[in-house]
């Protein structure tokens, strides 16, 4: 079961490493979509600035909304699974809330990068979320049953 959440957790935390780095390339790909004033500053990665590097481009925004969205779903995945674990749920529980959690997410990814509508990534969403409602609802109850 550990060994479950200790893939999963991996995955996310690739996933939740890599996104920056998703936006960086996008960041020097279209040579904008920077934020900070010094960052449209002559250097050696940006030999020509503009002031235009500073305004928001829709290419890397895609990428940060992508990772917002992960830092608001994936720490609490790392959590309550580690919690989760330690309560020893049934196997095969600890391995469906588990791998949901992780197949959805993969599905939102696939759905923020191709701008598929809210109405898809929100379900994607949906499903990320329930099964960490579950665990923590799980752990309420193992510990007032106690």
């Amino acid at each position: 079961m550990f060994a479950s959440y200790l893939l999963a957790a991996s995955i996310m935390l690739l996933k939740l490493m890599l996104q920056p780095w998703m936006t960086v390339v996008r960041m020097m790909t279209v040579r904008g979509g920077f934020r900070s004033p010094e960052d449209a500053r002559r250097s050696p990665l940006n030999p020509t600035p503009d002031a235009a590097q500073l305004e928001p481009n829709e290419y890397v925004e895609r990428s940060r909304r992508m990772n917002l969205n992960d830092l608001e779903s994936i720490p609490g995945f790392l959590i309550a699974g580690f919690l989760f674990v330690l309560t020893d749920p049934p196997l095969l529980l600890a391995q469906v809330l588990i791998w949901v959690y992780v197949l959805a997410r993969a599905a939102h990814f696939i759905a923020y990068l191709t701008a598929q509508l809210h109405d898809v990534r929100a379900t994607f969403w949906t499903f990320s979320s329930l099964p960490v409602i579950a665990m923590v609802v799980y752990m309420l109850f193992r510990v007032l049953a106690a």
